[in-house]
């Protein structure tokens, strides 16, 4: 499901849990990150779109989760993409940290239907305390894609180094999920055909919140 990405198209926003979609057969993929990490230029990259997810001018102002649907326009959608709110900015009254806990926190430990998570990391920075708390919410059996953004800001020798770093800091944290790490940019289209790749096989192989695979013939009931 990969070419899926590149017919993503804006479908509903989500500012409560009780307005999340009914979760069944269609599988979700949450893009997670640090407000500035270069989240949506990785949505519009993956999704070769240029202005299909877009960051507040208002450091902490987006608090809700935008889904995107895949697949053809005149159909039900196959899937979703969730642009999650960007975390981080230290200006953020603790309202807003507080509803970023309640939403989207609390939609990546509940939220069945997840068929993986995608967290963007800006290759300069690394992991961050931030990042571990926003990691400590998932459930141990989805998996976790990491995009170190920015990679074209390096030279080859520092982006081997900033690699080791971020593998060695996401191995300290003993996570069980199945876990890959990329060197991407948005620009210069490192790690794109990768993570669609990736992407794509995480969706083809949902079993669906009911614990059957799309298609399945189930119990004929």
């Amino acid at each position: 499901m990969a070419s899926a990405l590149l017919t993503a198209r804006f479908a509903t926003t989500v500012a409560k849990l009780a307005q999340l979609p009914r979760e069944g057969e269609i599988p979700e993929v949450a893009f997670v990150g640090r407000s500035n990490a270069g989240k949506s230029s990785a949505i519009n990259a993956l999704c070769q779109k240029r202005r299909l997810a877009f960051a507040s001018k208002t450091p902490g102002r987006t608090q809700a989760l935008n889904y995107f649907a895949l697949g053809p326009a005149d159909s039900p959608p196959q899937a979703f993409l969730v642009d999650t709110p960007g975390y981080g900015f230290a200006t953020a009254p603790i309202e807003v940290k507080r509803a970023w806990d309640q939403l989207a926190g609390r939609y990546l430990s509940q939220r069945r239907a997840l068929a993986g998570v995608v967290l963007v990391l800006d290759i300069r920075r690394g992991l961050t305390d931030l990042d571990r708390g926003l990691l400590a919410w998932m459930r141990p059996e989805v998996p976790l894609l990491v995009l170190l953004t920015k990679s074209d800001k390096l030279g080859q020798a520092q982006q081997a180094a900033a690699m080791r770093d971020a593998e060695a800091a996401l191995r300290a944290l003993r996570m069980s999920n199945p876990m890959a790490l990329l060197s991407f940019s948005a620009t210069r289209r490192i790690g794109l055909d990768e993570a669609r790749e990736l992407i794509g096989e995480w969706l083809s192989g949902y079993r669906g919140a009911g614990g059957s695979a799309p298609g399945d013939a189930g119990d004929g009931r």
